[in-house]
């Protein structure tokens, strides 16, 4: 699960989201610092401004090496806001550019749980545990990922119905 890039100042997202505007100001056109102000307003549970803020990355650095950074932060947005469909087509984006990239297939199954898509959800925790075998709900958990509590319940809810087990 290295690929989640959410752990900014170890949960300050406050003091995170504070660096990131001063390295804005310093420079308006680092793609990086967008990034970054994207996810820590994800973790804020600004989804809204999240998206802004990565669609404003995409454009000033539209054939960035790390492209999948930058949909995978979409795909997690829409999640946060609940717009299903439009974290599945993030995911796929991501998937297209790494096809092993295992958030992007653990968002996509929970997004397509939630739609009660469930056999695809299913079909999508089969293929990552074939990359990561034995990843479970209590794995997760135990990332300490820097989600707000209701954007983790819900990413779990959907997980759980996707039939990735508890233990």
């Amino acid at each position: 699960m290295a690929g989640y890039t959410l752990s900014y100042l170890a949960r300050e997202h406050a003091t995170a989201a504070d660096l990131i505007d001063r390295a804005l100001r310093l420079n308006r056109n680092s793609a990086h610092a967008w990034q970054a102000a994207g996810f820590v307003s994800v973790m804020q549970n600004q989804p809204d401004s999240a998206i802004k803020a990565f669609e404003h990355a995409m454009r000033l650095s539209p054939l960035d090496p790390f492209e999948r950074a930058f949909t995978m932060g979409m795909a997690l947005a829409h999640f946060a806001a609940g717009r299903y469909l439009e974290c599945i087509d993030w995911a796929d984006r991501t998937l297209r550019d790494e096809p092993r990239h295992l958030p992007a297939m653990h968002f996509k199954a929970a997004s397509c749980a939630h739609l009660g898509r469930i056999e695809e959800a299913r079909d999508w925790i089969d293929r990552a545990f074939e990359l990561e075998a034995g990843f479970t709900i209590t794995r997760l958990k135990a990332l300490a990922l820097p989600f707000p509590p209701e954007l983790l319940a819900l990413y779990v809810e959907g997980l759980l119905k996707a039939g990735l087990p508890e233990e």
